[in-house]
């Protein structure tokens, strides 16, 4: 992310919402603190690493960073800073809790189709029955059961009534 590390700011799929950039932020910001701190003690006692989250160790694998140099983890944190405030977030709310795998299809294609470094907030609205609503900044679109139904209410009532009453 440096001069040694140019290239584009890639979030692996792991990464999915703003949650996980906090997270990595905190992360990042222990690390950087125990790093400093071993630099300062006195080289008497061995200290081990601590143990990177599978999320870290994927954002620093994926965009080639070296978590013990101090500049590498200096980019990083500019760069989840930036994706903070700089990435669009497309908030989508499902019926129920959508599997990791499924999560992570979705974030593929909205980071392949739309942006590459969208964020993703995911929630629960159990009276959507099945589908999603999906909110951007400025649109909603209301991919539920609930609304398909909802327009073909009509349709229903009218093949109802011309139903023979045996049928209903």
């Amino acid at each position: 992310m440096d001069h040694e590390h140019s290239q584009v700011f890639v979030l692996p799929a792991l990464i999915v919402g703003p949650v996980d950039i906090i997270r990595l932020r905190r992360e990042l910001e222990a690390l950087d603190d125990f790093l400093h701190e071993a630099e300062l003690r006195p080289s008497g006692g061995a200290q081990s690493l601590p143990k990177l989250s599978r999320f870290l160790d994927a954002v620093a694998n994926q965009n080639g960073l070296n978590l013990l140099h101090s500049t590498d983890r200096s980019a990083l944190m500019v760069a989840l800073e930036r994706t903070l405030k700089e990435a669009p977030v497309i908030h989508i709310s499902f019926s129920s809790d959508p599997s990791s795998a499924f999560t992570a299809k979705i974030i593929a294609w909205f980071r392949t189709n739309i942006d590459p470094m969208v964020l993703l907030q995911i929630g629960l609205q159990p009276n959507i029955a099945a589908g999603c609503v999906v909110r951007t900044a400025n649109h909603s679109y209301d991919l539920s059961l609930r609304k398909f139904f909802d327009k073909q209410k009509l349709l229903l009532i009218q093949k109802l009534e011309g139903a023979p009453s045996g049928e209903r």
